[in-house]
């Protein structure tokens, strides 16, 4: 494992320059066919190479004392996190109070919808602290509203606060998935179709970053198929794709936008 604030110790530096000096003055020599001068240079350098070689083995014995790196279970934390997209924390005070915040946060981003950021919130802290069934998703919710009003920037703010990034929202398009034989695309091609070794587009996703916003946009033009993927994950917090494997969505907060009403609610 590469540990990025791992550096060589000072006195490295003093030595490497002081080669450098010596062999440009030595090249300097040679050039000028002053070879014994050369020679001395040259003499220096080896001196100088040898010297830096014992520094450097007495380094890695430990017998200098120098500052070393040491890896704890923050350093680990983060590696972990890295490679697996899991956001590793610790629920500090800290991060308590920055949860009790959590409407301030999101209203720095979306302009009123007072309600509907103070329902998410609430169910965002239940889930957090433990009050949520462990078989179901973190959060499921539908935003009902008119073109423009904040559904889908809701959900990419809440991705950002909860994990991080804006990369943790997997928005699907369900204009997409109007017809019955697209529906499969949500968990992967049968064995022998094209793109089986691909992957399914949500399932893949998840599996690749279990810790997410899930945002089906735009969900009344799904087929109702994907309802019947929706019930399995919303009731079971789980997903089989094509290649049998099962995901895992109990971790996810799942979204659903539609703008079915919109005149009625304005």
């Amino acid at each position: 494992m590469r540990i990025k604030t791992m550096s060589s110790p000072p006195y490295y530096k003093e030595i490497d320059e002081e080669l450098a000096s010596v062999r440009a003055e030595k090249e300097a020599a040679i050039d000028g066919q002053e070879f014994e001068k050369a020679a001395r240079f040259r003499d220096s350098e080896r001196k100088l190479v040898a010297q830096r070689r014992e520094l450097e083995k007495a380094w890695r014995e430990g017998r200098v004392e120098e500052k070393r790196v040491s890896i704890g279970e923050n350093e680990i934390a983060e590696i972990v996190s890295m490679w697996t997209g899991i956001p590793v924390k610790k629920m500090t005070e800290e991060e308590s109070a920055r949860l009790l915040q959590m409407e301030d946060a999101l209203h720095g981003r979306i302009v009123g919808q007072n309600e509907a950021i103070k329902a998410v919130s609430r169910s965002i802290r239940r889930t957090f602290a433990g009050i949520k069934d462990p078989n179901r998703p973190s959060g499921s919710f539908v935003f009902l509203g008119p073109t423009g009003v904040g559904k889908t920037e809701l959900a990419r703010t809440l991705a950002e606060y909860l994990f991080g990034n804006q990369d943790a929202m997997i928005r699907l398009d369900m204009s997409e998935y109007m017809e019955r034989h697209t529906v499969s695309r949500l968990v992967g091609s049968p064995p022998g179709y094209v793109g089986y070794d691909e992957g399914g587009q949500l399932t893949e996703q998840v599996r690749r970053r279990p810790y997410s916003v899930v945002l089906f946009d735009e969900i009344e033009k799904a087929h109702p198929d994907v309802f019947n993927i929706m019930l399995q994950i919303l009731e079971d917090g789980q997903l089989t794709d094509a290649q049998g494997r099962t995901v895992d969505f109990k971790n996810v907060v799942l979204i659903m936008t539609s703008n079915v009403g919109a005149q009625t609610i304005n």
